[in-house]
């Protein structure tokens, strides 16, 4: 059974859920990849989502509250990242990219030590269940334009801003 709550940030509506005391969703709730990313984690947990609360759910909404209060910069909830190995790896060097500053895919495809695997770990970027904790939010194009963000551009731009003082011109 994986635990879910519909939580409303001040950038859009995540959906968060627990499996086993260990975050493995935290999404936005109107992605256009919602239905497999759901599949993937009902899969691969070999579990039905039910709505109802836990201890894990609750700590993290009590952290991002802090981190949209910009009184939190890094999280600290166990997490559980169903994918492949790669998709794994690519969400760990995710989770490196520190707080105010942003990557290309190809400078994250160089940190994975996968330097020719650009299109990949866009892809993988694109399958990351674990938004903001699992910050695919700091990955910009390489000229330095916005891209492509599970939670819309609008979202993608407000959590950069809020985490510098990132301008972009749009």
């Amino acid at each position: 059974m994986i635990s879910i709550q519909y939580f409303d940030t001040p950038v859009g509506e995540l959906i968060l859920g627990s499996y086993d005391g260990k975050l493995c969703l935290a999404d936005w709730r109107y992605r256009k990849m919602r239905e497999s990313i759901d599949s993937r984690l009902q899969k691969g947990l070999n579990a039905e989502y039910v709505e109802e609360d836990t201890e894990v759910l609750k700590e993290a909404r009590k952290q991002f509250n802090e981190y949209f209060d910009h009184k939190r910069q890094s999280f600290d909830i166990p997490l559980l990242m169903v994918g492949t190995d790669f998709q794994r790896s690519v969400w760990d060097g995710l989770i490196q990219i520190p707080y105010g500053t942003t990557f290309s895919y190809l400078d994250l495809a160089k940190r994975i030590d996968n330097e020719k695997a650009v299109r990949a770990v866009a892809s993988a970027n694109g399958a990351n269940a674990i938004s903001i904790l699992i910050p695919c939010h700091r990955i910009i194009g390489s000229n330095g334009d916005l891209v492509g963000y599970a939670g819309g551009l609008p979202s993608k731009k407000k959590l950069l801003e809020l985490e510098s003082n990132y301008s972009v011109t749009s």
